[in-house]
C-alpha cells in the first residue's frame, strides 16, 4: 500500500524517529470502531499502552477487497478525523470463529473490565453493525482477525 498524503509527513517524522523504515511495511492507516466517541476511547487505551490488541471481521476485510495484516505491518492509528496519532506493528494474527475468542485476547484488546463477557457483549454489537454494513448477518461462528500488535512511536502531545 501507498502511503496516504495525509500522513505522509507524520509517516516522515516516525521514520527518522526511528532511523530509518522500509515504506513497504506500511499496511494502512486507520481508526478503531465506528464513532468519534470509539475511536477516541480507543486510541487512548493504545497510547497508555493498555490496548495491544483489536479484532475485526473477516468479511469486511473481504468486502473491502484488502488482505489480512501479517506480523511486521506497520499502521498509523488515527483520530475519527484522520489526524495521526501513533504507529503500531503487528506481531501476531490468528484467525478463528468469534466463539473460540479467549479470555486472554480480550484481556490484551483491553477494553471496558477486560473480561471475556465484557468483549463479547461489545463485539457482538459492533461486528453485528459491521456485518449489515457489508450485507452479511452476525454469527458465533463468523471469522475474526485477531490481530496483536505493539505500540511503536507516539509523539509526545504537542510535539508536532
Amino acid at each position: 500500500m501507498s502511503i496516504p498524503p495525509a500522513i505522509a509527513a507524520f509517516w516522515s517524522e516516525f521514520s527518522r524517529h526511528v532511523g530509518g523504515v522500509d515504506d513497504a511495511s506500511f499496511y494502512e492507516a486507520f481508526h478503531f470502531g465506528d464513532s468519534d466517541a470509539l475511536a477516541q476511547e480507543l486510541a487512548a487505551l493504545v497510547l497508555a499502552g493498555t490496548k495491544r490488541a483489536t479484532a475485526g471481521a473477516v468479511w469486511s476485510f473481504e468486502a473491502a477487497g484488502k488482505r489480512l495484516p501479517r506480523p511486521g505491518d506497520l499502521s498509523v492509528v488515527t483520530a475519527w478525523s484522520g489526524q495521526p496519532l501513533a504507529v503500531i506493528r503487528t506481531t501476531r494474527v490468528e484467525l478463528m470463529p468469534f466463539d473460540r475468542v479467549t479470555a486472554e485476547f480480550a484481556a490484551a484488546e483491553g477494553e471496558g473490565d477486560g473480561s471475556l463477557d465484557f468483549w463479547r457483549r461489545v463485539h457482538t454489537a459492533y461486528f453485528g453493525r459491521e456485518c449489515a454494513r457489508v450485507g452479511r448477518v452476525f454469527s458465533v461462528h463468523m471469522p475474526v482477525c485477531c490481530e496483536r500488535f505493539e505500540l511503536v512511536y507516539a509523539p509526545a502531545p504537542g510535539s508536532r
